[in-house]
């Protein structure tokens, strides 16, 4: 139709990538645009090179406190045999791979370091007798415990509390962007208000 105003039309040329539009010098770029790209780079980079760091020296305590650890729990406990007081239930599928697997709480007697008879309780094979003898740990006092955490218990506690030190920066550097960005978006509003404020007499009021 004559007259008729053709559609706008896109300018000549790849469009901008999102990602980098605040980079890119035009008239509708604000200040504050700046700023998050800057204030965003500048995260990343504080991210990835603190990241490691952090990583290595919690690594670090995280492996002295449990080389420590393991050394006091082999100076406080040992291994000894211990004989049931009563029978183990029994497994409700004997024979199975379960069986192997499982483990029921009992009460057993040790003599401990000093002669002393001692009852305590822990967990052993389904279906043992009264009268049978197992090996366990046991603390000076002769209570049942855990064994000594060993060099590959040590490693995987230590690599698991770098990777959360790891995390725990970036998750960091994230939560600052995007109480930057908040920040940033609120004055913005609150340019525009201002702007607003100082524009709008000339629309409403009659000349």
């Amino acid at each position: 139709m004559a007259g008729e105003i053709p559609p706008a039309q896109p300018p000549p040329g790849p469009p901008p990538r999102p990602l980098l539009w605040r980079w890119r010098h035009n008239p509708l770029r604000r200040r504050t645009d700046a700023l998050e790209a800057w204030a965003g780079l500048g995260l990343l980079i504080a991210v990835l090179a603190g990241a490691p760091v952090a990583a290595a020296l919690v690594g670090d305590v995280a492996r002295r406190h449990y080389e420590d650890t393991a050394r006091h729990q082999n100076l406080t406990r040992y291994e000894t045999t211990a004989t049931l007081t009563r029978d183990a239930p029994r497994h409700p599928e004997p024979g199975s791979d379960e069986e192997k697997k499982t483990r029921y709480p009992a009460d057993v007697r040790v003599v401990i370091r000093d002669g002393r008879t001692r009852t305590t309780r822990t967990e052993v094979q389904p279906g043992l007798t009264a009268g049978n003898t197992v090996r366990i740990w046991i603390t000076a006092d002769g209570e049942a415990t855990d064994p000594p955490l060993t060099r590959k218990e040590i490693r995987s506690r230590t690599l698991g509390w770098a990777l959360l030190a790891a995390i725990g920066v970036a998750l960091s550097g994230a939560a600052a962007h995007a109480l930057t960005g908040l920040a940033l978006r609120r004055r913005n509003l609150a340019g525009w208000d201002t702007a607003w404020a100082e524009t709008a007499p000339r629309w409403t009021t009659p000349t």
